[in-house]
């Protein structure tokens, strides 16, 4: 890997990071981001990486600059149709279908890239939501577990190093950790079977991770398949495991 190639690599980490600090709210709306050095010095790059990285996202809307004052957060807008959407979606069980159908396309293909593009702190990171999961699991948290179960998937999409997923998760995250919260308390209310389900639920996402770890595209794209095909499983009349 020529210079040029490692000078990009490290420009596109930063980049991610930073999107990833403004996206998860380590930074509150409007809030001034610290100083270039500081941000450099955390991050282990230049201040340079820092002050690039910084402009590409505010070419993208992210951040904006007030000349004199610093780096700020850009106020977000609502989605406007993540409510009516998501309002359908809860009420209808063909939309609930439908959006598993969509995540199967858009997750599976997230896994696959995942695998062979995630680094050694997005795989830490995905082990230690997991241990989250399983805490929640054995505690028997539904709260916990939905909570941690969007996380992962957010997770994961982000170490598919694509930005087209990336950028197309973050306009749609809300609708996504809703739906997948909302599969998660539907299929715990008065099932026999949900301990059982949660469970088996924990063993997939394991199984997404260990593929990716192990870089095998394909073992990740058919864990996720398996995982969203068995979501969609639990709300079928008469699914019992």
């Amino acid at each position: 890997m020529g210079f040029h190639s490692r000078s990009c690599s490290v420009l596109d980490s930063t980049v991610r990071q930073l999107e990833e600090k403004v996206r998860e709210g380590s930074w509150a709306v409007s809030a001034r981001l610290p100083a270039e050095r500081a941000l450099a010095d955390s991050m282990g790059v230049s201040r340079s990486t820092v002050r690039e990285a910084i402009q590409r996202l505010v070419s993208r809307g992210m951040l904006e600059t007030k000349a004199g004052s610093g780096v700020y957060v850009v106020q977000k807008q609502p989605a406007r149709l993540s409510a009516p959407w998501l309002q359908l979606v809860t009420e209808s069980a063909p939309l609930r279908a439908e959006m598993l159908e969509f995540r199967l396309v858009f997750e599976c293909a997230a896994a696959r890239f995942a695998a062979q593009r995630s680094t050694e702190q997005e795989l830490d990171k995905l082990q230690t939501i997991l241990l989250k999961m399983e805490n929640a699991v054995a505690a028997h948290d539904v709260d916990a577990e939905a909570v941690v179960d969007g996380e992962f998937h957010t997770a994961l999409t982000a170490a598919s190093h694509n930005r087209m997923l990336d950028q197309f998760y973050a306009s749609t995250i809300t609708l996504l950790r809703e739906h997948i919260a909302a599969n998660t308390f539907d299929a715990t209310i008065n099932n026999a079977n949900a301990v059982i389900q949660s469970a088996m639920r924990l063993r997939q996402h394991e199984s997404i991770y260990l593929a990716i770890r192990d870089r095998n595209p394909d073992a990740a794209q058919q864990a996720m398949f398996t995982h969203i095909a068995f979501v969609g499983k639990q709300f079928e009349p008469g699914f019992h495991q």
